[in-house]
This record gives C-alpha cells, sequence and structure tokens, in this order.
C-alpha cells in the first residue's frame, strides 16, 4: 500500500485500526500539531515587541505574509508529494525545515530579515497540518472523526493557553541569557521540534509501495509566479498607489502566473499539483470557495486583536495573549459541540452555515468598538466569533475529505487547506495594509479634535513638566513634535514604528493616538464581516451530504481485495490492478502506468 500510517500491532480485520492503534498514531501527529499551533500563538502576541525592538511596526505585514506565503504555496506540493512516495517522509521534511526556519528568525536584525527567516519556517510548516490532516482523514472514518477531536483540540487549548503565557514571559523581559528575550519565541522551537520529530519517527511506521509517477513542477513553477506578485501588490498597494507601475506590473506577473498555472494543471491530468477536475464536483468546489472567504475573515480578523488589546488598552504580550482565550473558548465549544452532533446525526452541512453567521455576528460587533469600549465587551464580542471559527473549520475539512475518492485525501486535504491560506493570507495582507495606510490619518483627525476642544494643550503642559518622561527621549520627543506642528508629522511617524511610546505618554496625549489605531482596527472588523457573510451565502449552496462510515485506508484495501482474482494477495493486486476510478491519484495506489516500476520501501 502506498503509505500507511500504522502503529506497530496488526490492524483489526476489517481494515480498520484499533482505537489504541489510532491513538499511538495520533501521539505524533498532535506533537507537530503543537509546534505549529504553538508558534502562531507565541508570535502574534510578542509581534509587537518584536516590531518595536527592531524598528518596524509598520513593517509587520512583511513577517505575517512571508510565513503565510510560503507555508501557502508549499502545501500542494506536500500534499501531492505525499501521495505519490507517502506521508512520513515529508511530515518529517516539514519538521526540520520548520525547526531550521525557527533558529534562524532568533538571529534577525531587522524586520525584513525576520520576514526572510520566517518565509523558511512556513516552507515547514507547509507540511505540519495539511499532512496531519491527511493522516486523519486516511485513519478514521467521517463519522468516527468526531470521536478524537477532543485529543486534537487539547493540543490548540493547551497550546493557546501556554502560547501567550510563554510569548508574554519572553517579551516582557529585555534578555535571557545574554539574549533579547523575545529571540527565545523561536528558540523553543527547537527542543519543541526535536520531540516532535522523536515522537512521529517512533509511532508513524510506513509500509510504502514506490510508484515512478511524475510531479507537476510546472504547476508549483507557475503557482509561485502567480501568488508572489499578487500578495505582494495586496501587501504594498496602498503604500505604492493601486495604478503605480510596480502595483500594475505585479498584477500583469500575477495574471500571467495563474494563466500558467491553469494551463499546467489541465496539461497535467490526473498528475496536476491541484487536479482542476476537483472543482467539478458541487461540494468540493462550494466547499473550497467557502474556504477561501473564511480564511480572509479570519486571519484579517484575529491578527489585529492582539495589537487592540497591547496598543489601545497597553495590555502587555502576556496580558493580550490571555485576553484571546474567550476567543479559544468559543473555538473550542463550538468545535466539541459540533463533532458530537455530526458523529451522532451524520449531519454536517448545516454547521459551516451557522458558523459563517456567527463569525459575522462576531465582527460587525468588533467594529463598534473604539479606545474606551470595556476589555470585557470587547472578549464577549471574540467569543462569539470564535464560535462561529469552532463550527467552520473542522466540518469544512471534513465536507471536502468525504466528497473526493478516498485515494485522494491527501491532494483534496492539501487543496483545500492551500486555499483558505491563499485566502488568508490575502486577507493579512490586505486588512494590515488597510490598517498602516489609515491609522495616520486617523491619528492625525483624532489629534485635530483633541486640539480643538483644549485636551491636547492640557496633556502636552503635563507632560513636558514631568520628570520622569525627561528621561524618556521617544515620548518627549512626540510631545516637543506635537506642541510644534512644524515636527508633529515627524512626530506621527515615530509612533508607526515603535507604538510602545503611546502607552508612556499622559493619558490626554495618549488618548488619540489610542482611538485612532481602534477606530482603524475597527474598519477591518467591517470588511471582514462583509466577507462572512459572502461565505455564509456560498455555503448555503452546499448539498445534502452522507458522511461515509469507513476510513480511507481501509476502502482503499477493500477496493483492491475486491479487485484481486481468487487467491491473490490483496497488496500485490494495489501494486497490478488497475483502480476503479482510473481518474483518481490514490493514496493507496493501486496501479502504475505500463511502463512504470514498484518497487518495495
Amino acid at each position: 500500500m502506498t503509505d500507511q500510517a500504522t502503529a506497530h500491532s496488526p490492524a483489526a480485520d476489517d481494515g480498520e485500526l484499533t482505537h489504541r492503534q489510532i491513538l499511538t498514531i495520533l501521539a505524533g501527529l498532535m506533537s507537530a500539531m503543537f509546534l505549529a499551533s504553538l508558534d502562531q500563538t507565541i508570535v502574534s502576541t510578542a509581534i509587537r515587541t518584536i516590531a518595536d525592538d527592531l524598528h518596524g511596526l509598520d513593517a509587520q505585514a512583511w513577517v505575517t505574509t512571508a510565513y503565510l506565503m510560503t507555508s501557502t504555496i508549499s502545501t500542494p506540493l506536500y500534499g501531492k508529494l505525499s501521495d505519490i512516495y507517502g506521508r512520513k517522509p515529508f511530515f518529517v521534511i516539514g519538521i526540520v525545515v520548520f525547526v531550521i526556519g525557527s533558529l534562524l528568525c532568533s538571529f534577525a536584525d531587522s524586520m525584513y530579515t525576520l520576514a526572510a527567516y520566517r518565509g523558511v519556517q512556513g516552507l515547514g510548516a507547509g507540511a505540519l497540518m495539511s499532512l496531519s490532516l491527511a493522516i486523519i482523514g486516511d485513519i478514521i472514518p467521517p463519522r468516527d472523526r468526531a470521536k478524537y477531536q477532543g485529543y486534537m483540540l487539547a493540543v490548540f487549548a493547551s497550546s493557546s493557553v501556554l502560547g501567550p503565557v510563554i510569548g508574554g514571559f519572553f517579551a516582557d523581559h529585555d534578555t535571557i541569557l545574554g539574549l533579547d528575550g523575545w529571540r527565545w519565541v523561536f528558540l523553543i522551537n527547537v527542543p519543541i521540534g526535536a520531540a516532535a520529530l522523536t515522537l512521529v519517527l517512533a509511532t508513524l511506521t510506513v509500509k510504502n509501495v514506490r510508484v515512478d509517477h511524475r510531479v507537476d513542477w510546472a504547476g508549483a513553477a507557475a503557482i509561485v509566479v502567480g501568488l508572489v506578485p499578487l500578495l505582494l501588490v495586496a501587501e504594498q498597494g496602498q503604500a505604492w498607489g493601486w495604478s503605480s507601475p510596480a502595483a500594475l506590473t505585479c498584477f500583469v506577473v500575477g495574471a500571467a502566473g495563474i494563466g500558467l498555472f491553469l494551463l499546467a494543471e489541465a496539461r497535467a491530468g490526473d498528475e496536476a499539483l491541484i487536479p482542476l477536475r476537483l472543482f467539478r464536483d458541487r461540494t468540493f468546489a462550494i466547499a473550497t470557495a467557502g474556504g477561501v472567504i473564511v480564511g480572509m475573515a479570519m486571519f484579517g480578523g484575529m491578527m489585529t486583536l492582539p495589537l487592540y488589546m497591547q496598543i489601545v488598552h497597553g495590555a502587555s504580550p502576556m496580558d493580550s495573549g490571555l485576553m484571546m482565550l474567550p476567543l479559544v473558548l468559543g473555538m473550542m465549544v463550538a468545535s466539541i459541540v459540533s463533532g458530537i452532533l455530526i458523529s451522532r446525526t451524520g449531519r454536517v452541512r448545516e454547521f459551516p452555515i451557522l458558523g459563517t453567521v456567527l463569525l459575522a455576528v462576531g465582527l460587525f460587533l468588533l467594529w463598534t468598538i473604539d479606545a474606551d469600549t470595556s476589555l470585557w465587551l470587547v472578549m464577549t464580542y471574540m467569543l462569539v466569533m470564535g464560535a462561529g471559527l469552532g463550527n467552520c473549520m473542522q466540518p469544512l475539512t471534513l465536507i471536502v475529505q468525504n466528497a473526493v475518492s478516498p485515494r485522494e485525501i491527501g491532494v483534496a486535504t492539501s487543496s483545500a487547506t492551500f486555499f483558505r491560506q491563499v485566502g488568508g493570507t490575502a486577507g493579512v495582507a490586505v486588512f494590515l495594509s488597510i490598517l498602516f495606510s489609515r491609522v495616520g490619518d486617523s491619528i492625525r483627525g483624532q489629534l485635530e479634535t483633541a486640539a480643538a476642544d483644549g485636551s491636547l494643550a492640557v496633556g502636552i503642559r503635563e507632560g513636558l513638566a514631568d520628570p520622569a518622561l525627561q528621561q524618556d527621549p521617544a515620548a518627549l520627543g512626540i510631545l516637543r513634535g506635537l506642541a510644534d506642528p512644524a515636527t508633529g508629522t515627524a512626530a506621527l511617524e515615530s509612533v508607526t514604528k515603535d507604538s510602545s511610546v503611546i502607552n508612556r505618554l499622559p493619558e490626554l496625549v495618549a488618548h488619540p493616538f489610542e482611538q485612532g489605531y481602534a477606530l482603524s482596527m475597527s474598519e477591518i472588523y467591517l470588511v471582514a464581516g462583509v466577507l462572512a457573510v459572502a461565505a455564509a451565502a456560498i455555503l448555503t449552496l452546499l448539498p445534502r451530504i452522507e458522511l461515509r462510515t469507513g476510513s480511507a485506508r481501509a476502502e482503499a484495501a477493500r477496493d483492491a481485495a475486491a479487485a484481486a482474482p481468487s487467491g491473490v494477495d490483496s497488496e500485490a493486486a494495489a501494486a497490478h490492478k488497475p483502480p476503479r476510478d482510473r481518474s483518481a491519484v490514490s493514496y493507496v495506489r493501486t496501479t502504475p502506468r505500463t511502463n512504470s516500476r514498484t518497487r518495495g520501501r
């Protein structure tokens, strides 16, 4: 069989793995998932401290986009290669590359070098989540998958709690063992990655039949040419101007790359990186389209919440991470409840529709916040948003995996993950671009209002008379810049580079800056809410869905046994008999081409 992720003991007679075997495999998978999810929560709460230390808060989008871009582009390639050669080798490669990227990030000396190293990290991350989900899809039947969601949710819950605490601890310390505290945010991935690698090597045993098969490198190259310029212009379009020569060049190159990608995929047929025929299935097409928009709304909305907590309410990195727990709680509870109901009823279509509606409601509520909104109210809105996401993420993956042949779990999962991450990457790039292009004008408007009512002048006098601020060059420079309109522009630019100074200003002076950031962020939640409504409308087009009761692994084995002549071993049949569905790119591949050679590995 092509790639059986099995425990050391034999499977059940019907081809299904036992509960104990599944738990053994999940131990390795969850260790890698913990590595990826912990990194996201640590970095998201520490990014403001990192950006302020490297003097590049307005370059934060590069760091986030670089990671999402490389993880997005590599995801379908990992899925395709793992369908052909097996899951385990590429899972291991992903962990190793992720750890190397983490180590490089700890040596970054600017936001742009950090962005480059995060890109390396993303190349590894592309394997961690997508291949984990693919292996889970291989070994657990769709109807039974909810029984094991608790284990996976425990990973996300623990990382969501530990990430902010650990990231906040590191970010709050100037130095630890002679290194900047924030650098340990990335260094901690090294021992965790080593532990994950050990578990994966111990728990995932692979029995693989090598089939010579052409890899769609042309499609992989074309997708890079198409996506990189488009994501780049999404991130920089506001700064360049949407009709500038640089933006127009990116649009032209990106469009050409997408066109070449479609031609390459059509020419590759069933060997394509993302087989275009998958989109002829209505369920797959609608679920994937909905996932793209959900990804945009989710990532675009979530990335700014820690910034809101830290910049507007003066929360420390650790505190801001803990303030995100209502979002995590909403996701966990909704995911557990939806998983139980799906397992008992077999109904799944309604949950992503409900989830996108709740997501839209939560985002529209966040649209109403400003600098004076109670934190408890903000966290209540986040709870609603989390409940929406909890009803979307796992059900959408389940729908996609159920819609395709059991042999295509890898390519289908990676394709759906790829498109969702494309949406998320575009959302982060566009929304952070909107934030940092609008925040300057928003702050100026708030400063003008404060100057008109006299509160700004009072705050400036109090600040200039405060002995403590005399020892703070950054805060003192802003106060003097505001007192002298000729240098006020420079003061505003310094705040977008290092926002930590806002929390050290007198309250009457800090409030216009906080309100400017808050109102700029609220615009993001409005756009994200509209996207969530669009996703809900698309997902209502899903047809009725009947979940399979057998795992992909077992169904493929039964297909091979049914196709074998009497007395012929099913694995031999898998290597020598043609599959029933010639269009399928098989996870358990049942035939090489006539000019192929197979050999056991």
